[in-house]
């Protein structure tokens, strides 16, 4: 969310200030750059910010924006009167454009060196906080000058005290309405990446334990597959051994009947060869005569 707020203002405030840092200056106001500036930003080993290449191109107000430039100066008491002259003309002397743009590119610098530090800094603090805010400094020309730097976080609270510290002393460090509103918008945002941090290391965490929870699960699951394939094949031997003996079972049975039918047969063939044994008997029994054989 951080991210995209800093985008916005970033694209919101870089068009005017591009134009500044762009646009050729005349010649016989060149050599009045403070030759300080020009050895810091060599000393540096690169280009110089957007604020000091500002500031070491001076500019005259025109007598129609004495008014504005007055305001400008109450509002941003720690800018220096060069820097809010070439930010009035490049609004085109528009004193709302001119406070949103400067509003954008303190902001802008400020969030970029708190996510840097907020980075750096890492979640295992302690809950003792100072924002280093803004540092006087006097060029070679004599002018008085406020550096840019925007606060850069050296430790991070834990605990809801320390951000209501940190919050209070914050307000109390502030010059004016806007600086206060400034500085609780950036302790607001440091505090909401601390949250979503802290609440996706939990989130992993949680994550971790359930991923263990899970794999566990999956082991016991493997352990009771395993147990319950060899009831089913034992169970399935079984069904084998049953079914043969079931099929053993009905071929003796059809066995018994048929032994069964012949046992009835062979009865039957009894009961007809005693009965033709019973009426030969009787037919060769005669009264009044006698055997031939006998005599």
């Amino acid at each position: 969310m951080s991210a995209l707020v800093c985008g916005k203002r970033s694209s919101s405030s870089s068009s005017i200030f591009e134009e500044l840092l762009h646009a050729p200056l005349p010649s016989s106001k060149r050599p009045r750059r403070s030759a300080s500036a020009v050895a810091a930003a060599s000393a540096g080993g690169g280009a110089p910010s957007p604020a000091a290449a500002l500031r070491l191109s001076p500019g005259r107000p025109s007598d129609r924006c004495g008014g504005n430039l007055a305001h400008l100066r109450a509002l941003f008491p720690e800018m220096d009167q060069q820097f809010l002259e070439r930010a009035l003309e490049a609004s085109g002397n528009d004193l709302d454009s001119t406070i949103k743009s400067l509003n954008n590119l303190h902001l802008e610098s400020a969030e970029t060196n708190l996510s840097s530090a907020f980075i750096e800094s890492g979640s295992g603090i302690s809950p003792n906080i100072q924002l280093v805010t803004e540092a006087d400094g006097v060029n070679n020309g004599g002018a008085e000058a406020v550096a840019e730097n925007p606060p850069a976080v050296e430790n991070l609270p834990t605990d809801g005290s320390g951000w209501v510290e940190l919050f209070v002393s914050e307000m109390m460090n502030a010059s004016n309405m806007d600086d206060a509103r400034a500085r609780a918008s950036r302790t607001l945002e440091v505090l909401e990446r601390s949250i979503i941090t802290r609440a996706g290391a939990e989130a992993l965490e949680s994550f971790h334990k359930e991923n263990l929870l899970l794999k566990e699960h999956a082991e016991a699951m493997l352990r009771e597959n395993t147990v319950l394939k060899r009831a089913v094949a034992i169970q399935h031997e079984r069904q084998k051994e049953y079914d043969q003996m079931n099929q053993e079972l009905q071929h003796l049975k059809q066995l018994v009947s048929q032994y069964q039918e012949q046992v009835k047969t062979l009865e039957i063939n009894n009961y007809a060869l005693s009965m033709h044994l019973r009426q030969a008997q009787q037919s060769g029994s005669i009264p009044g005569r006698f055997h031939p054989d006998v005599f």
